[in-house]
């Protein structure tokens, strides 16, 4: 399968002066390949920070990430913004960095049509021979891609698969009118086992950082019919599904990095760091 089912929204580490730490990058990389079990990482993603990283320290990350990973897990760079052209542009970026796909946002702020978005996904699909994954997170972007046009975009060859945040209504209605081949994962971690349990492909996660193991035994117990088992991770894992996203993504997941032995520093503005009481609450929701 492309992507898997466990896709990690890695975070970007940052040193001391806010820098990206290339140390922890590859430390990070490690740790989520072979002890959180993710299948493929995307870089660059909203919990990556992309909005406050530059071109020209993206492309780096694409580069060392591919590298770092060799082969172990898939690399899907983030591309998307609510502008077509530096979309592109991206994408093109990431083409030559050697990434497995690209992981496409819903343009923000500009507040498009439904034709609009089409076009904009189409426009950029058009430009690469990387596959495509769409994503629609109204919480963030305020326009929101319906289901109608997700399918019209499933029939764009190279578009692949769509990371969706709106309903599971939703979710419903793409996967009973998706194409062959064309792949459906949550974009939020509490609802990883329904959406699985309604013919989804998985998760881009952000918990995965912390438990991904566990959620990795989870989705395997669940596609292996062991139900009830899979049920019992779920309600396990929940209160940190939940708990991880009390503050700004990616705020909580850092400092809980930082609990668990794997520091990636601190945010950059306009986001702020959790203060004292608010580690505490994470501290006593980690496993």
């Amino acid at each position: 399968m492309q992507f898997g089912r466990l896709i990690t929204a890695m975070v970007t580490p940052f040193d001391e002066v806010g820098a990206i730490d290339w140390e922890a990058t590859g430390r990070l990389v490690d740790y989520l390949i072979d002890a959180k079990k993710s299948d493929s990482l995307v870089v660059s993603g909203t919990t990556g920070e992309s909005p406050t990283l530059t071109d020209g320290e993206k492309e780096a990350l694409f580069r060392f990430v591919v590298e770092r990973a060799t082969g172990r897990a898939r690399v899907i760079a983030g591309t998307g913004s609510n502008d077509t052209a530096h979309s592109i542009h991206l994408t093109r970026i990431a083409e030559q960095a050697g990434v497995d796909g690209v992981l496409l946002v819903v343009p923000y702020y500009n507040r498009p049509t439904q034709e609009g978005i089409y076009q904009h996904f189409k426009a950029i699909a058009e430009s690469t021979k990387l596959p495509v994954v769409l994503y629609n997170v109204p919480s963030r972007t305020v326009a929101s891609m319906t289901a109608e046009t997700t399918l019209r975009l499933a029939q764009i060859e190279n578009i692949v698969a769509t990371k969706e945040c709106a309903s599971l209504e939703q979710v419903s209605q793409i996967i009973a009118g998706a194409p062959e081949g064309f792949l459906v994962y949550s974009g939020d971690d509490s609802v990883t086992l329904p959406v699985l349990a309604i013919g989804g492909q998985g998760i881009v996660s952000v918990a995965s950082h912390v438990i991904g193991d566990r959620m990795k035994t989870m989705i395997e117990a669940y596609l292996d019919g062991r139900v009830q088992e899979a049920a019992a991770l779920h309600t396990e894992c929940f209160p940190v599904f939940k708990g991880l996203f009390d503050l700004p993504n990616p705020v909580l997941v850092k400092a809980a990095l930082g609990l668990v032995g794997q520091p990636v520093g601190g945010v950059r503005l306009p986001l702020v760091a959790a203060n004292e009481a608010e580690i505490d609450i994470l501290r006593k929701l980690l496993p």
